[in-house]
Formats: C-alpha cells, structure tokens, sequence
C-alpha cells in the first residue's frame, strides 16, 4: 500500500497537481484521485481494480456576463470523508430492500480573486462514482447563469459505444453500436424523423451510454437527481476521446438560472467487469432523497390495456371527426359534424376492452383519444389545444367509469399537452380534479411536438421543473404518472414513487412506423432504464401490421416469444398488454404468461448479459414462491444456457417454458413459438436456443 501511495504522489506531481485525496469504494475496488491542476482547476481520475477507467479529467462551471468563471484558481479550504451503509424499502421495485452503501469525499474549494465557494462532493459505491457540484449560502455567489457545465469523462481509449444521437427534444432513436472515433461519421444516420427534434453537434450523445472497452470493463455514464436543472448530454472530442457535459439551453440560449444554495444534479459512472452488475445496480436511486411522500399506499402497480395500438398502427383514429380543419374548444359544436366512424374512444368498444381486460384479470384499461381537440391538436403551436375536461360525444365519462367499476377495471386517464406546457399548467389541478371524481388513479401525459412557450425545449431547466411540479402536483391527488415524451429519468421515482413510468426512448409504438432494431430491446437495459423504469408496451403478437391496417407496411422487428420476455426483461411496476385483444385470442396459450407475468418483485437475478447481444434476468414474485425469467436475443441465433441455482433448496417447481420454435425469426416466422412444461429443482439447468430478435418466458411456481 505504501508503495502504491508513492507511485500515484510522483505520477501527481508530473501532471502539476496539488492536494490530492483518495477515495476508495467499500470493497476497494474503485480508486478515485481528486486534485487540483497548478492553475486550481479541479480535477478527479478513475480507476477500477488498477485498471484506468476514466484519465484525468476537468470539472467547473462557465459562468454568463461573469469576469471570472467557476473553472480554476482554487485552493482546498476543507475536505471531508464519510461512510454510509444503510438498507432502505422500495415502494415498488426490483428488489424488496435496497443497500446504500458508499465512502464520500466533499472538497471545499475557495476561488482566490473571488473568495466564491464551491464544494465537490464525490460518493464511491462498489458499482461506480457519484459526484455533483454545490453552491453553499454566501455572499458571493449567489444568482448566476450558467453558460455551459465543464465536467469531463476523459476516456481511455476509442471503445466500442451504444448511442443515440445528442437531442434537445427527443430520445426516441435507434441505438448505434460503433468506435467513439466513428460517431462523427455514423451521426447523420443515427438521426431519424421525430415531432420535434434538435441536434448539437455531429459528436454529440445521450446519456445513459454504455461503453464496453477493448480490455473488457463495461462503462455507464449518466446523471441522477436532476432537479432545477437543465437535462445534460455529452460532448466527444474525438481527437481526445474526452466527454464534456453539455446542458440543455433555454429560449435565451442559456444553461440554467441558478439560485445559491443549490446542488447540481450527480454526474454518474459505473463500472465493471460484467455487464450484470451494471443492470443489477441500484446507485441512480441511492443518489436520489429518500421518499418526500409520506402515504404511499395508494401508488400500487399496474398491468394494463389500452385503446392504443389501433391508433398507433393506422387501424383507427384519436380524432372524432374528419369534417374540422380547424377547432377552438368552447366554441366548436361536435353535435353538429359528422362522426368520421374510426374513432377508437367510443362507449361500444371501450367496453370491449373493458370486458377483455375483467376476464383476464388486468387491473386497468388506458384511452386515448376520448377528449375534445384532436382534429388540429399538432403542429399548429397551439396554445390551448386541450382541456382535459370535456369528452367527444361518443364517450360518456359517467357510464364508462360506472361500467369499469362494475368489471373491477380501473381507467388510465390521458392528458396529451401537445407540447403547450402552459395550457397543462393552467387546467392541471382542474383536470386532476375531474379524475378523482370519475375514478381515475392514473395519468398517461404526453408532450408530442415542439414545447410552447416557443424556443423552449423538451430538456431546458424551466420544462424539466415543469415534470416535477406535475409530479408533485399529482402526488398531492394521489395520482400516478406515467410520462411520456418528458425527459429520461434520473432516478427520481424514489423520491416520488408516484412516477411509475416514463416513455422517453424509443417504445413499441416504432414498430408500427417503420419498426426497430431487433437487438433494441437487449440495449435499452443498459441505457434508458439505468435512470428508471420504462412504460414500453410491449405484447405485440401480430407482427405485420398490415394485416388489419392496411395502410400500414410496417413489420415488428420480434418474436412473439421475445414479447413475452419483455415483461421481465425491461423492468417496470406499469406493464400493458399493447395489441388488439382479437390478437390475444388467437394465441390464447401464449397470452396466458402475459396474465400470469408478476409486474413487482421481492428479488431480481441477472443471468446473462451482453449490450446489444442478449440479457436473461429471473425475477421472484413480490410476497409470493413464484418466479419468471426472461430471455431477449440480439440479431444472431443464440443458446443461452442458465441454472435454477436461484431456486428454495429442497423444493420442486414446475416451469412452463415459451420459446422460440425452431424455425422461428423475427422477420420471416415470428409468430413460431413452443410452450412445454417441465419440473426443476435448484440443481436444474437449462439450454434454449433463441431465435434472431427472439427470446423466451419461463413461468415457475412451487409444486405444492
């Protein structure tokens, strides 16, 4: 250890810094070196069991209409270590009980010419490194502007990346696989059509992103805690191979309007040797405040249906009339226009679904396109596009919530703002209101389009802070929320676990325009979910869409057996079953797991895991013996072999296995599957071969 010291104070001095401090994680394995450049710029280096992971890197703050930035000329005024080990209770989760355990490192910097102070804070888990800037009370910082975060991941070397395109407004993108040095190159490619959309730079990415290096350490970098802040992307200089954040601007082209005292958000590395440590961990939630809600007993997960995927794919439409080119709410009579007969929000087939859902057992049912203003509600910057109030003709808010109730079915409100963040603000606690009133529990939001005010985007501080002033305001209804098109999740749902799911990646509904890549699925893992769970709506069981809407080419890109994984594979306490039901009936013995599928869990096993290849997890049922495991495969023809050593010793279960049939491809034969049924112990092994794009479901409960 001695020696080890002197190493690293000599290879300190020969890169001019000073003050340097340790700090290790709990098991020793991750090193990280603070210090500061001869000029006082802040500096830190990563290293996981002697291996360089992140070299040495700058972190600061350029400051707006400032003479002086927060980049350099500092001496350490304090440093203060800590350990906290402490276990805490999800309300709804992978796991039933979470550890926390991590060594800190807070350095206190002093600005000479300013006497400004800034405190560094670092927390080192087992898994990686947390750390985050903040600005203590003080007379000389106080309000400020931010005109760009300097925080830098220097980078070892060209590894290989899964990324997607640096965006303002969207996430939803297919992910690239390439070398850091070829992203300038494959950019352009990566960037696909979406309802609003702003790229930064041809080197510029999304976080979560995950490396793999040439020498095998797997790489996630992210943030977490993002609160009154703006959303943060990187940079590369891919000369360099250096990461440099890059924040979201706002309409005035700046960074963040800043307040002291205030933390920023944790920037996020994690690290390791095998992948499944980097899906099994819990550090974006550890680095989030504990639960600020203090009954939780209503937030409760959901498996639903939806009147969706018909509108999506072409079969129907969200919109009652064909007849208004033009709509103002309070003033266009619907009584009067002709209905154009393919509105799916109609009292006759909500029932339906309602009727569908009660039998087999779902706990709720989503509808969109119920409300009054579809026919112009995008594209047009529209301010007040709707009122989450008032129904089309053919809905009868009443008799559906009373025939809903009758079925044992809750209903899934749906609040699309059209991007008019202003207009949801001003109707939200009204149209709250009128969900509690009429039963509804839930909230789907969506932000489709360009953000109004105009010059906003989807990622700026002032929108961000508009998804946590909705989440707030929904917990004080006791509403849950699922957002979709609000910006990736940074681990905030434990803080209000009220938030139970988020779009914001590219979901099932891609698939129905144009599809997507058919290893997407073994990525998203590694990438959107590392910040929270996501509402994909998976369940698809008829790939070619044009079958039933014939205007639409579009094939998806899965197994009817790669479907059915998805419900273990990519964790969430909000999973719906996403096709038409008339689908469900033809495939009757398949959709039986999609019934049986737990959607919250006691514990959580990574089996096998690859980015981009394939993952295979095993999940046991919260409070209950019975465990199911999910298997999504990557572009080749894979065997995946696993053991039951997860199992209660001295038990016998019985496993249905749903599978891939042998000649079963995600574009020729998706719909080739095999269910058998088999008995395992905790000494049972099993080889299954998965089909491109495929996987399998494995349902096992206790033979008592």
């Amino acid at each position: 250890m001695k020696s080890f010291v002197s190493v690293l104070t000599l290879l300190l001095l020969a890169h001019n810094v000073v003050g340097a401090q340790e700090l290790k994680s709990p098991n020793g394995e991750l090193a990280m070196q603070f210090s500061l450049k001869s000029d006082g710029t802040p500096t830190y280096q990563l290293s996981y069991k002697s291996k360089p992971v992140i070299k040495t890197s700058s972190l600061g703050l350029e400051l707006k209409d400032e003479e002086k930035s927060l980049l350099n000329d500092f001496t350490i005024s304090n440093t203060e270590t800590t350990t906290f080990d402490d276990t805490w209770t999800p309300v709804w989760g992978e796991v039933k009980a979470i550890r926390n355990h991590y060594n800190e490192l807070a350095v206190t910097l002093t600005q000479s010419e300013t006497n400004r102070i800034v405190i560094i804070r670092f927390r080192l888990f087992d898994e990686g490194l947390g750390f985050r800037y903040e600005f203590p009370t003080q007379k000389n910082l106080i309000y400020f502007v931010i005109k760009e975060e300097k925080t830098q991941f220097a980078m070892t070397g060209d590894h290989t990346a899964f990324w997607i395109p640096g965006d303002y407004d969207t996430q939803e993108y297919d992910y690239t696989e390439s070398k850091l040095s070829e992203i300038r190159g494959k950019f352009d490619k990566a960037v696909t059509g979406n309802a609003s959309q702003e790229q930064f730079s041809k080197t510029g990415v999304q976080t979560a992103l995950i490396m793999k290096t040439d020498d095998g350490l797997y790489i996630n970098l992210h943030e977490a805690a993002l609160i009154n802040y703006s959303c943060m992307h990187l940079n590369l200089d891919d000369k360099n191979m250096v990461f440099e954040s890059w924040l979201t601007p706002d309409a005035m082209g700046d960074k963040g309007y800043m307040q002291a005292p205030l933390n920023s958000p944790w920037r996020t590395i994690m690290v390791s040797d095998d992948a499944r440590d980097i899906l099994a961990s819990k550090m974006t939630l550890n680095l989030n405040d504990p639960c600020k809600i203090e009954d939780t007993s209503w937030i409760k997960p959901v498996k639903y249906m939806g009147v969706w995927w018909e509108m999506i794919t072409g079969k129907s439409s969200w919109a009652y009339t064909d007849e208004l080119p033009s709509v103002q709410l309070g003033v266009t009579d619907y009584s009067k226009v002709k209905p154009n007969g393919t509105h799916a929000a109609n009292n006759e087939k909500v029932k339906m679904y309602i009727d569908f859902a009660s039998k087999h057992g779902f706990d709720a049912l989503l509808v969109e396109g119920w409300n009054e203003g579809w026919e112009d509600w995008f594209g047009k910057s529209k301010d007040y596009v709707f009122d989450f109030l008032t129904p089309y003709p053919d809905f009868d808010v009443e008799a559906i919530h009373a025939y809903a109730k009758s079925k044992g079915i809750k209903m899934v409100m749906h609040h699309e703002t059209s991007g008019s963040v202003r207009n949801y603000e001003r109707h939200i606690d009204k149209a709250y209101q009128f969900m509690k009133a009429h039963g509804y529990d839930a909230v789907k939001s969506g932000y489709v389009g360009d953000i109004l005010p105009r010059g906003e985007h989807h990622y700026s501080q002032w929108i961000v802070n508009h998804y946590q002033y909705a989440i707030e305001k929904a917990a004080d209804y006791k509403i849950m929320v699922n957002a979709h098109e609000a910006v990736r999740p940074t681990g905030i749902c434990r803080t209000y676990p009220n938030l139970i799911g988020n779009e914001s990646a590219r979901g099932t509904e891609y698939q129905a325009f144009g599809g997507s890549k058919p290893n997407h699925v073994t990525i998203l893992p590694f990438t959107r979910l590392i910040g929270g769970p996501m509402d994909y709506t998976p369940g698809i069981f008829e790939m070619d869409i044009s079958k039933f809407s014939p205007n639409n080419n579009s094939h998806v890109n899965s197994t009817l057996a790669n479907q059915l994984a998805l419900y273990v594979t990519l964790y969430s306490p909000l999973q719906m079953a996403a096709d038409l039901p008339e689908h469900y009936e033809q495939f009757m013995d398949a959709f039986q797991f999609i019934k049986e599928v737990a959607i919250d869990w006691d514990e959580s096993i990574y089996l096998e895991a690859e980015p981009g290849r394939y993952i295979t997890v095993a999940r046991k049922e919260k409070a209950a013996n019975n465990w199911f495991i999910g298997n999504v495969n990557g572009n080749d023809t894979r065997t995946s072999n696993i053991t039951f050593g997860f199992l209660e010793k001295g038990k016998k279960y019985r496993a249905t296995i749903y599978a891939d049939a042998k000649d079963a491809h995600y574009k020729t034969n998706p719909q080739a599957y095999t269910i058998k049924t088999i008995k395992v112990t905790n000494k049972s092994k099993l080889s299954q071969v998965s089909a491109p794009g495929g996987g399998y479901a494995i349902s096992i409960k206790e033979i008592k």
